[in-house]
Formats: C-alpha cells, structure tokens, sequence
C-alpha cells in the first residue's frame, strides 16, 4: 500500500508528542497523516481515549495505518472489535508500555491493560528497545508474538522518543515505509 492512498492516523501516548517527537515530525511531512487528539493527555482515561481512536477511525475517508507510540498502543488495541475497526488496514506500534507492570508509573496507566492477546486482524509491526523503561523486552516480544506481529528490535534505544534521541528518527521512517510496502 503507498502511504498516499491510507490515511495515517497518529496515535500519541501519555502527555503527547511534543514538536520534538518523530510522530509529529512524521505528521508534517507526511501529506494524509492526522493526530488523534485526546482531551486529557496528562490525566488519560481508557474509555474516552478509546472512543476518540473510534472516532477518528470511523471519519476516515481512506484504509486507515495506525502509528501509535506507547500508551497510544495500549489505547489502540483496546478500541478494535468495533465496525469502526474494520477500516484498519495495519498498524505500526512502537514502544508498546507494559501496561500490566504494578510498578509501572504513574499508576492510572495500567487501566489501559491488560492487552488483549488475540491475534490482530491487519498486519502491524511492534518496534521495541531492549532498555525501554516501560517496558522490558521480553515483554514486547511475546505481545507481538500474541498479536501476529514482526517484532522489529530497535537494540538500545530508550523509550523511542524525543527524549531518547528520536526526534526525527530516519531509520524508523525507513523501516515505516517497509511495513507500508507489505500490506
């Protein structure tokens, strides 16, 4: 699929991606990319997070690519098997947070978990760092395999964010622009 005949939606986690992240330096670049915007980014509540993804999926007028970044992840999974979700052509999950871990912080994360556990129906790839502190490898490793998804290792890469050094993060872009080519 080429990225110019899906609609892109940009899921973003807990606070946001600030003009620094790679999602938002994706979403300017890329012409058919929009953020799902969430009423309280600091303060997420699963169920309303959960519907505004429904929302977003249901107004597309094209197949619809998910690009999720950590509790986006979460939040995604949770809002498939709605008709909504039928539109969903792929998803590409990046930095999934152990949403399961009690020690995970701040706490009110884990209402996003547990993950579902059974197979996606779309393609999706799951990139993971083996020194996410959200996440431990392991971890992402056997969701993707639950999920039915590549597991792409990002090696030693933090949360995959801003604040790890991924501000536009080209390499991720190229891998992207893979995932796209096999669905």
């Amino acid at each position: 699929m080429k990225i110019k005949d899906a609609e892109i939606l940009i899921v973003p986690g807990y606070r946001n991606s600030g003009p620094e992240h790679w999602q938002t330096r994706w979403q300017s670049r890329i012409a058919t990319a929009r953020r799902v915007e969430q009423e309280a980014w600091s303060k997420p509540v699963r169920e309303d997070w959960v519907e505004r993804i429904r929302e977003e999926i249901a107004a597309a007028t094209r197949p619809v690519v998910i690009v999720a970044h950590s509790l986006g992840v979460a939040a995604t999974v949770q809002a498939l098997g709605t008709p909504e979700a039928d539109a969903i052509r792929g998803a590409f999950f990046v930095a999934p947070p152990d949403v399961a871990n009690p020690d995970l912080r701040p706490r009110h994360l884990m209402t996003f978990g547990p993950y579902p556990r059974d197979p996606l129906p779309f393609p999706a790839f799951v990139v993971a760092s083996r020194n996410d502190p959200f996440s431990a490898f392991a971890q992402a490793e056997d969701i993707a395999a639950a999920w039915g998804a590549f597991l792409v290792d990002a090696g030693q890469s933090g949360h995959l964010n801003a604040e790890s050094g991924h501000g536009p993060w080209p390499e991720g872009l190229m891998v992207f622009a893979e995932f796209m080519k096999r669905i």
